[in-house]
């Protein structure tokens, strides 16, 4: 590693029409929550990073917190691989666990469709 620099890998989101177009129901659950912004496109990654203090943001509405606590060891598990892949600069099996992050949140969607 040089002495002033260093090199990174950024995951940044990618809505071709928005956060809350792709995800419509948890965008408006989380922007209620003053979770997240109504501006904001937060990445998945990003999200999952943050759980916890989105489940404690969450703590007003027990039916969509009760949803994301299904899925939060899994989403954990996974970003916490992404973040080996990464160090290990295994990019195509980082990218395939986002791919996982990314149907997880189809299922939160999914379940939420269901309030």
């Amino acid at each position: 590693m040089s002495k002033y620099m260093q090199l990174t890998v950024d995951v940044r989101p990618f809505y071709t029409k928005g956060f809350k177009a792709a995800y419509p129901k948890l965008a408006g659950h989380l922007i209620h929550a003053k979770a997240v912004k109504e501006y904001e496109d937060p990445a998945l990654y990003d999200l999952v990073a943050k759980l916890d203090k989105l489940l404690y943001d969450l703590d007003g509405n027990p039916k969509v917190k009760e949803i994301l606590l299904k899925q939060k060891d899994k989403l954990k598990a996974l970003y916490s691989e992404i973040e080996g892949h990464i160090a290990d600069r295994k990019l195509s099996e980082a990218d395939n666990a986002l791919y996982k992050i990314e149907d997880i949140f189809e299922d939160i969607e999914y379940d939420l469709a269901g309030l």
